[in-house]
């Protein structure tokens, strides 16, 4: 196995890649406001041509996130593909298409943030299920959002019960965390809650990164697809490293991003003693302190 290369930024590495995957959260964006940087770095690739995709661990459906980018500072038109975790759930259960998703029952208890416009949007175009209000009466568990307000520990006695009717739970967005306005607070995301669920002995149903149906979603434009000259780029480990390494192409890690406590700020380097991640048996093709060009 190749050592992982720190790299000052993507000049270092751009003639190597023709397509280029990117992680939304913690590499172009932090829920509110584009990174500069990132910006640059997205119009640099347009203007040699390289082909963008962004796959997002978002329980936000796909036109929903492409409508986003602008107000991000970034133009659609620079991205060939932009694939959620949250759209290739809902097209599951839409279409059936999945072995998992083609059996569930009628009622599903849908868990969102009920704040926010996003989670009420998703459920549009699945009326073939009934929303139920009360736990006891649900055959399978929709969760896109953590709820507001509320701690890990906080959803024991619903997954308890979810765990005595053998519920599944359909995960929309896998990751544990995320980054969000630039804090220095890492936010859960329903990945968490998914994996806790899991660990009590529950059936969980993912499609998100680091699974690899999301990456072939993703670069089914592409004719002819030669995996050595693909690049994924993000900030988890466990799904965007992780990802990449299922899917059989090389990775970046954006070292600001989730870990950031594993790395120095400026010269991050793999092979440290605050390096929390190194002995997940995972590691990135490249690192770099942010996503630059």
């Amino acid at each position: 196995m190749k050592s992982t290369q720190t790299i000052e930024g993507l000049v270092d590495i751009i003639n190597q890649y023709d397509v280029f995957i990117l992680d939304q959260w913690g590499v172009m964006h932090d829920g509110t406001k584009g990174y500069i940087q990132a910006i640059k770095c997205v119009e640099r690739l347009y203007q040699e041509k390289k082909e963008i995709i962004i796959i997002s661990n978002s329980s936000k459906r796909k036109e929903t996130s492409i409508k986003k980018l602008p107000k991000l500072g970034f133009d659609p038109k620079h991205f060939m593909e932009v694939i959620t975790s949250g759209e290739m759930i809902w097209q599951s259960l839409n279409n059936e298409s999945h072995d998992f998703t083609k059996n569930l029952e009628k009622n599903c208890y849908h868990m969102y943030d009920q704040d926010k416009e996003d989670g009420k949007y998703f459920i549009f175009g699945l009326e073939k299920f009934n929303f139920v209000e009360d736990i006891e009466d649900a055959n399978f568990i929709l969760a896109c959002t953590p709820l507001p307000g509320h701690n890990v520990i906080d959803y024991i006695p619903l997954l308890t019960k979810a765990l005595e009717k053998k519920l599944p739970f359909i995960c929309a967005n896998p990751d544990y965390e995320t980054v969000e306005n630039n804090s220095d607070e890492l936010n859960i995301c329903m990945g968490t809650i998914a994996q806790l669920y899991k660990g009590l002995g529950g059936e969980i149903f993912i499609l998100g990164k680091p699974k690899i149906d999301i990456y072939i979603e993703s670069t089914k434009k592409i004719k002819k697809l030669n995996k050595s000259r693909v690049i994924a780029v993000g900030d988890s480990m466990y799904h965007d490293i992780q990802g990449a390494n299922s899917f059989g192409v090389d990775s970046l890690l954006i070292t600001s991003g989730i870990h950031r406590s594993s790395f120095d700020s400026k010269k991050p380097r793999w092979e440290t003693t605050i390096n929390q991640v190194n002995n997940s048996g995972i590691s990135p093709t490249f690192l770099c302190s942010e996503f630059q060009i």
